[in-house]
Parts: structure tokens; sequence; C-alpha cells
């Protein structure tokens, strides 16, 4: 049987969406989507709890590991650029239906981890009312998690440069006095004037007596997933201008500032506490570092405003993971050829029936926690450890997609010795995954069966449903249009189909 060029495939009437991004506005999606200050409130005690004073060792092996990662994500997003994102790379790279139940997955991390960072901006916003006085003692949070995910519709219903530069406005502010109170520390210490005595030193690298390679690795766990949706650029392919070209550049920027960042970050904490047995006992127990160090360093008042720039990075999280979950949610919808409601985009060309999908299911899910009774500290890692698991394995797959396109599908795409980096990040993921399911209790042995469940259940519908391969292989296989010009399809992008 012959084989042709599939014909380019319209989108649905209203599905369209603009192509008016630059990479500033890229960038600042993914670095949104991460939450780099709220993150490191957070992420960087889970590592002082294995390594101590050497916590910086887990985010050094973590950027290495992130880099790795990314390495794939660069170099597939210079040849295919989609609103999917790892729907469209593995769909490309792997097949049609192992690229929709990423695409699933990638949803499903989005909207889990829009979940738990809902709940944790309710955290930190009730510790900022409680600083000015104005709620002492706080411990409900289901309302505030509840305004602020109307507040995200709101804003997720507005044009995506709004967006952008909202998760800008979030993630800028607050960095600048996270780096500054790191500065503070690390010029009391180095004159002298620290409280508790503490010192500028390298003791800061020495990890605890007896510490092995496999305590360290379980450490970086810490520092990658709090990399979690570096690749959010790659779901504005369809609304970039010159996206082969501007996605790989806005995460290449996305890694280098977001790993700066962690890195002053978590040297300003365990410099902060103390090099000692008892500043590493701090630091690993602390359930808010920025204000205990605020508070020691500096005073009260930076100690609020800090919980609350944490608050308004958290809130960006929610905003990026609401934004990423919609769009690909938009292009898994599309692809299976349904155009009802769900597929529709506003005026302002926001994605609307996916954003209030992916809003439902946050709302549901707080919802269902809240009357649990869980703590919003607990109910924060819960979830924020279900989607990382879902987003772990996205990005495994996508690394085998890497793999497989540039090396090992006809005329080499990168030279031959770079082999080794999607070789490296694929071990690397898979050891991550490893990491998080093998020691994992209670509730959170449930994820990696839940993680499960939706990877055969998406791949039951991508076996079953008719004529679903050949659609989706169509869908990725074209060049998104821009809004109000024709969709084109290069041949040299075109997917071929057999009848």
């Amino acid at each position: 049987m012959s084989s042709t060029p599939s014909p380019p495939v319209e989108p649905s009437s209203g599905s369209a969406l603009r192509r008016d991004l630059k990479v500033t506005d890229t960038a600042a999606f993914s670095i949104g989507l991460i939450g780099p200050v709220g993150a490191m409130a957070l992420l960087g005690v889970g590592a002082a709890g294995l390594l101590g004073r050497g916590a910086t060792w887990a985010f050094v092996f973590a950027i290495l590991g992130v880099c790795l990662v990314a390495y794939g994500f660069v170099k597939l997003s210079r040849h295919i650029t989609h609103t999917g994102s790892v729907f469209a790379l593995v769909g490309r790279t792997i097949g049609p239906r192992t690229g929709f139940v990423a695409g699933c997955l990638l949803f499903m991390a989005y909207v889990t981890i829009g979940t738990g960072s809902t709940i944790e901006i309710a955290l930190f916003s009730n510790r900022v009312l409680s600083g000015v006085h104005l709620a002492t003692g706080v411990t409900e949070w289901y309302w505030t998690a509840l305004v602020a995910l109307v507040v995200t519709v709101l804003l997720s219903l507005s044009e995506t440069r709004v967006i952008t530069r909202t998760l800008l406005a979030c993630e800028l502010g607050g960095a600048v006095l996270v780096g500054l109170l790191s500065i503070i520390v690390l010029i009391r210490t180095g004159i002298g004037h620290a409280p508790g005595h503490a010192r500028l030193s390298w003791a800061f690298l020495e990890l605890p007596h007896g510490t092995g390679a496999g305590t360290i690795a379980a450490a970086a766990v810490f520092g990658f997933l709090a990399f979690a949706g570096f690749e959010g650029a790659a779901t504005l392919g369809e609304e970039t201008v010159d996206p082969k070209r501007q996605i790989p550049r806005a995460i290449k920027i996305t890694v280098v500032v977001v790993g700066t960042f962690f890195l002053l970050t978590i040297v300003g904490q365990s410099i902060g506490y103390g090099t000692d047995a008892a500043g590493a006992h701090a630091f690993a127990a602390a359930d808010s570092p920025y204000s205990d160090l605020a508070q020691r360093y500096v005073g009260t008042p930076m100690a609020v405003l800090l919980e609350l720039v944490a608050s308004l990075s958290v809130f960006a999280i929610t905003l990026g993971t609401v934004g990423g979950a919609a769009r690909v949610g938009l292009a898994l919808v599309r692809s299976t050829g349904f155009s009802g409601p769900v597929t529709r985009l506003t005026r302002r060309g926001a994605p609307i029936g996916t954003v209030g999908v992916a809003t439902l299911l946050i709302a549901v899910f707080v919802t269902a926690q809240r009357f649990a009774g869980t703590g919003a500290l607990a109910a924060t890692f819960l979830w924020l450890g279900l989607g990382s698991l879902a987003l772990l394995v996205a990005y495994g797959l996508a690394t085998v997609g890497a793999l497989r396109y540039l090396f090992f599908s006809g005329r080499p795409k990168a030279p031959r010795w770079q082999v080794i980096i999607p070789v490296l990040a694929t071990a690397f993921v898979c050891y991550t995954i490893y990491s998080n399911v093998a020691d994992a209790e209670g509730v959170s042995g449930l994820f990696p069966w839940i993680v499960l469940a939706v990877a055969v259940v998406t791949a039951g519908v991508a076996l079953g449903v008719p004529g679903l391969a050949a659609r989706v292989r169509r869908q990725i296989g074209a060049v998104p249009p821009a809004s109000g010009s024709p969709l084109e399809a290069p041949a040299s992008d075109q997917v071929k189909v057999s009848p």
C-alpha cells in the first residue's frame, strides 16, 4: 500500500489560539509554573532533612539532572511545536497512542499540582494574616483556597500575555526579596554579626559522616521536584511567534534563571541557620524558613512580607498549572475531533472550556480534601507528590522520545556524541521515580497505583476509540495556525499515514 502525506487538519471553529507571545512571555510562563519562591519555601527543608548542612548538594545535582532532561525538550521544540506539549512531543516521536497517554498524564500532573498549590496559597495567606494580627491562629484554609481559585479563573480568561506578565510580576518581586534576604544573611555571617554565632564558611558543602550516593540522590529529588513545570513554555507552541526558536530559548532561560535563584537561596538558608549540628537540625525541622531567617536577620516586617510573596508565588503556580492544563486539555480534546463547548475560546483567545474543566477538578479535589479533615501542609504535600509523580512519568516518555527521534529515526538530528545526554536523562528520571515510590508509605503508597490506573485507562481510550490514533497523528503532524491565518504543514514536518 502506498503512503501519502496526511492533509492538514483544521481546528474546530473557534479553537485557533492567538500567536502573539515573545520569548519573555514564554519564559515567564515556565518560571511562574515552577513558582521558585514558593518552591524554596518548603523543599529546601526536605533536602536538609537528608543532607543536613550539605543540603546545597541536593540542588547542585538536581540542576545537573534538570539540564539533562531539558536537553530533550529543547531539541524537540526546535522540530515540534504544539499546545499539547508532551502530548505532541511523545506522539510525534514514539506514537500517537503513547502521546495521548503522555498528554493525559501531563494534564493530570498540572491539575493535581494546581490542587496542592491552591491549598498552599491558603497556608501562606493565613500566616500573613496572623503576622499582621488580623486573624491570629487561623487554621481554616478552605475558603481562602476557593477565593484564590476564583481569582485564578478570572485571570486565566484574560489574554495570555496578561497571564504571563502576572506570573512574572508575582515571581520577580518575591525573588528580589528572597535574594535580598540571602545576601543579608551572607553579609552578616561574613562580618561576624549574625544571630546564634553563625559564620560564613565552606562548611555548608560538607556532608554528614557516612552519607552515601543513594542519600544524595534521594535528596536531589527535592531539588528536581522544585523544577517541576520548567517545560511549561512548550504548551504555548501555538501562541508564540517563531516558536521553534523562541520556546527552546525560553526553556534555557528558565533553567538558568531558576537554577541560579535556587542555589543562592539554599546557600543562604543553610548558612543562615548555621552549619553546626544545631543549625542543621533547626533547618531540617523548619516549617517556614523564610519567616524564621527574616525574623533573625532583619525583623518581623520582613518576615510577614516574605510570607506574602511566598503566597503570591504559589498563586503563580496555580495560575500557571491551570493555564497549562487548559492548553494540554484543549489539544487532547481537539485531537479527538470533538468540537463542543469544551473547545471554545474567548474573544481574547483563552480556552474557556478547558479552563473550566481544570478549575472544576481542582475545586472538587480541594473540597474533598477539606472534608477528609487533612491539614493544609499535609494536604499540600499529598497533592504535590501525586502531581510530581505523574509529571515525572511524562518527562520520562518525552526523554525516551527525544532519544529515539534525534538519534534512531533516520538521519541524526544532533551530533552523535550527544546521545549520552538523553540516556543519562532517562536514567535520572527513572531513579527519581524509583526514589519517590520505593519507600512511600500510607496514602503516598497509593500514588504509583493512581498514576498507573490513569495511564491504563487513557491507553484503553487510545486503543478503543475508533480512528483516534489517526486523528491524533494528523493533528500533531500539522503546524497549528496563527489566529486568522491558514493552517500550513511543510512537507518536512508532515506525518505519513497509510490508508
